[in-house]
């Protein structure tokens, strides 16, 4: 299906805040006034150029589709479409009114927080339904009126089974990070969800990649689509420094990771599975870095308050594996430590995109055996990665990996 494709405006060199658009203010958009106060209380002026480029589209119900990376500023650029459109309304139980997809649970809790306030603003009423959580409180929540529901596609499908849930008022479906939803295999059930919408919904799906999987969601259902793009994923990797440490064995690997948790730096690190995960936490601690986990078998309250004690500074380390952290979305993340390599590039382009939010600098270090070291490469060349490589075993620099700390300006305990 032939879609339009619009360039987005050009982020100003310089504003309140780091990427944003200073041509355009929110309160010129067309939003509604309790909307852009709400805005305005947060700090928001200016929206961020896929904003400016998208949202308006959005305000006028046409299909949009949003290319970009992490972190450029999405949820609003779906959210304040969907809360404008919806105002006037009317909304009863089990029935929502705008649906937003989303891959897991933590995105889901972040999606919903920001909507909120801004939702209740005009008097809507905002919840979310994922797995993990007792599914009686998604019968409770959904038992009163509910404008904006905010889902993992398992949840839903679980809900809409049980009758508890229908999708036969849906005004608006958005789809946000459309493409780790594909990766993780959930586009059957997002099929099977879209297929309960009205077909004339509008549509608004938010990626990084536009191809594959996702071409074939957007032919399906897609109208005359709009494109806006904040650029190629590849852009965003260029916003980091990376780095390959190629240490011996594990034993030696394990010393740099213990250095690693003594830096002072936000840091997550990942790994695999989730056994290592927790025994990688545990060896952190014992050695006295403030480290929590967090994986798929953790439940929700584990997985909320390790996020929260990361994202208040009360942790400093978070170790997790790559489908319990995609879309968690926590500023001022400086350093990112893969302690096993992804085992293909668009999972090392998800890891490393936990740094480098919103415009600004992060640092990447992949740590590889020496065995591994042609495939780690070969992995990171097809991210778009040339990385600045680390002897870490190098016997003229006993304090290994403290030595390069230091390079980065990071002291060690």
């Amino acid at each position: 299906m032939p879609t339009a494709t619009h360039p987005p405006r050009p982020a100003a060199p310089s504003g309140p805040a780091l990427g944003v658009d200073t041509s355009v203010r929110f309160s010129e958009m067309g939003l509604p006034a309790p909307v852009v106060n709400e805005l305005t209380t947060q700090g928001l002026v200016h929206p961020f150029p896929i904003q400016a480029a998208a949202i308006p589209d959005g305000l006028t119900g046409r299909d949009v589709l949003g290319r970009g990376p992490t972190g450029s500023g999405k949820t609003f650029t779906f959210g304040l479409p969907i809360i404008s459109r919806l105002v006037g309304g009317s909304s009863k139980p089990g029935h929502p009114r705008a649906v937003v997809l989303v891959p897991t649970r933590e995105l889901a809790q972040q999606v919903a927080e920001r909507l909120r306030p801004l939702a209740e603003s005009v008097g809507q009423r905002v919840i979310e339904v994922v797995g993990g959580v007792n599914i009686k409180r998604n019968f409770t929540a959904l038992a009163r009126p509910v404008d904006i529901l905010v889902a993992t596609p398992g949840r839903a499908d679980d809900l809409i089974g049980q009758k508890a849930l229908s999708f036969d008022s849906v005004e608006i479906v958005a789809l946000d990070e459309a493409d780790q939803m594909a990766d993780m295999g959930f586009l059957p059930q997002v099929r099977r969800l879209i297929d309960r919408m009205p077909s004339d919904a509008q549509h608004l799906f938010f990626s990084a990649t536009l191809d594959g999987d996702i071409k074939v969601l957007i032919e399906r259902y897609m109208n005359d689509p709009v494109t806006h793009s904040t650029g190629e994923v590849a852009a965003k990797v260029d916003s980091m420094d990376h780095y390959l440490g190629v240490v011996a064995d594990k034993p030696a690997r394990n010393d740099v990771v213990l250095d690693l948790g003594r830096a002072s730096t936000k840091t997550i690190m990942f790994m695999r599975t989730k056994h290592t995960v927790d025994r990688q936490v545990k060896k952190l601690v014992r050695d006295g870095t403030a480290a929590v986990g967090i994986h798929g078998d953790k439940g929700q309250g584990a997985r909320t308050r390790a996020i929260r004690e990361f994202t208040e500074g009360s942790a400093t380390v978070l170790v997790a594996t790559d489908i319990a952290a995609r879309g968690i979305d926590i500023k001022g993340v400086d350093l990112v430590v893969h302690i096993d390599p992804p085992a293909e590039h668009k999972a090392y382009v998800h890891r490393a995109g936990r740094t480098a939010r919103a415009g600004e600098k992060g640092t990447v270090l992949t740590l590889t055996l020496a065995d591994q070291k042609r495939d780690t490469l070969a992995m990171m060349r097809k991210a778009g990665v040339t990385p600045t490589e680390w002897d870490l075993d190098d016997p003229r620099h006993p304090e290994g990996i403290r030595r390069y700390l230091g390079e980065l300006g990071l002291e060690v305990r």
